[in-house]
């Protein structure tokens, strides 16, 4: 009979702890919610090819964070402790102890590195050509970010505080790791909204450039704009490739600091590519590096995406100003665009504004698209790369900006 009843309290005691018991505790029923949530995003990545590098990772990431009693993740670890008057300071040494595997990694997403390392594998993949043969493209990659700032303004009014508007500003840059980069910086353990939440939002919104952008560029245009058949860029000599990265990392790092950690690392990418003398360094940064810190920073974002950050109001109040942020940084990119047709004497299509924002090159593609709809033979990617990768410049400046006004 002992040797019964301890089965029986040892089969018992295996029930009380396993994961299925963690679902029938209070608040349980959210962790199935968000389950369910983390397979519609595996659908979206699979089926529908919605950004899959980095949603499902994410909504893996989503998965693991919320199965009961895993350990993976701890979000009371990531709490911000005050020592000696610095209230932003997190325990390390308890994470590198008692952390499980995704606070380890995730690491590297609060110490800003994975972002950068991004940027770095993006720099050796990107073609600055169309930007420095047409150098006006920058001004509407500038203009693309306007969505960033109004929204910014726009979240103060819903009673926001500065590093939540900050955080949910950036999404309209179109860009997933400077949001994330943002985020992590501004976001502490006390706020509404998490790291995971933009993290989904921007990479949702980057997903639905083909959704969004088209009805917002017919609207601000006619079709005698959308038809300008735009002329031949200039050839770029490899001299100017090789000045443009290392001109960039020091004029923009001498006006916006803060802006040095994102930029800095996206133009040695390109300088490696353009130099010619580093097959390796290239190859690696723009395979075996990228894909590892992509992974890396997938499902650690997706790691924070628990019950109580994402099941509240402000997860609908972010996904409702992200979708803002991006349409006016599309509409501001146009517009100027507008502008630019007229003081060029109608030789710039206002399409290529819209490329502005930092999808690349999904936006780049999106502008031509649209332009052949009116004549078919309109070959507009290349100018539009102009804007587009002047959005990639545009978005890491607009972050710094935003984390020197918030910080």
């Amino acid at each position: 009979m002992s040797i019964i009843n301890s089965f029986l309290d040892t089969m018992a005691s295996l029930a009380s702890q396993s994961g299925f018991a963690g679902f029938l505790v209070d608040g349980g029923w959210k962790n199935i919610v968000m389950i369910l949530i983390s397979f519609v995003f595996m659908y979206l990545a699979i089926a529908k090819g919605f950004e899959p590098l980095l949603l499902l990772p994410i909504s893996f990431g989503m998965l693991l964070t919320n199965l009961p009693y895993a350990e993976m993740y701890h979000p009371d670890f990531w709490n911000y402790k005050t020592v000696a008057g610095n209230d932003h300071y997190i325990d390390y040494g308890q994470i590198l102890q008692k952390g499980g595997l995704l606070d380890i990694l995730y690491m590297g997403v609060k110490l800003q590195i994975y972002p950068p390392l991004i940027f770095l594998g993006i720099g050796a993949m990107t073609d600055f050509g169309p930007l420095i043969a047409s150098p006006k493209s920058f001004l509407m990659g500038a203009a693309a970010q306007g969505g960033i700032f109004f929204t910014f303004i726009g979240a103060a009014l819903f009673g926001m505080s500065a590093a939540e508007c900050g955080s949910i500003a950036i999404i309209g840059g179109a860009d997933g790791p400077t949001s994330i980069y943002v985020s992590s910086r501004l976001l502490t353990s006390n706020s509404n909204i998490g790291v995971g939440t933009i993290a989904l939002a921007a990479y949702t919104y980057m997903a639905l450039v083909p959704i969004i952008q088209p009805p917002i560029m017919k609207a601000l245009t006619t079709k005698k704009e959308r038809s300008v058949v735009m002329g031949q860029l200039r050839p770029v000599s490899k001299v100017e490739k090789l000045i443009f990265p290392i001109l960039v990392t020091i004029v923009i790092s001498l006006m916006v600091p803060s802006a040095a950690p994102l930029v800095g690392m996206l133009m040695f990418g390109n300088l490696l590519k353009e130099s010619g003398v580093c097959d390796r360094l290239v190859k690696t940064a723009q395979n075996e590096l990228m894909n590892i810190i992509t992974i890396f920073l997938g499902v650690t974002v997706g790691a924070t995406t628990q019950a109580d950050k994402i099941m509240n109001i402000q997860f609908a109040e972010v996904m409702a100003l992200g979708v803002v942020a991006f349409s006016i940084g599309t509409a501001c990119g146009v517009l100027l665009g507008k502008l630019m047709y007229v003081l060029s004497g109608h030789k710039i299509n206002p399409l290529i504004g819209s490329a502005g924002v930092s999808a690349v090159p999904m936006a780049a593609r999106i502008s031509q698209k649209v332009g052949q709809q009116e004549v078919p033979t309109n070959y507009l990617l290349m100018h539009a790369m102009g804007p587009n990768v002047a959005g990639v410049i545009g978005s890491a400046v607009a972050a710094g900006v935003l984390l020197t006004i918030v910080r």
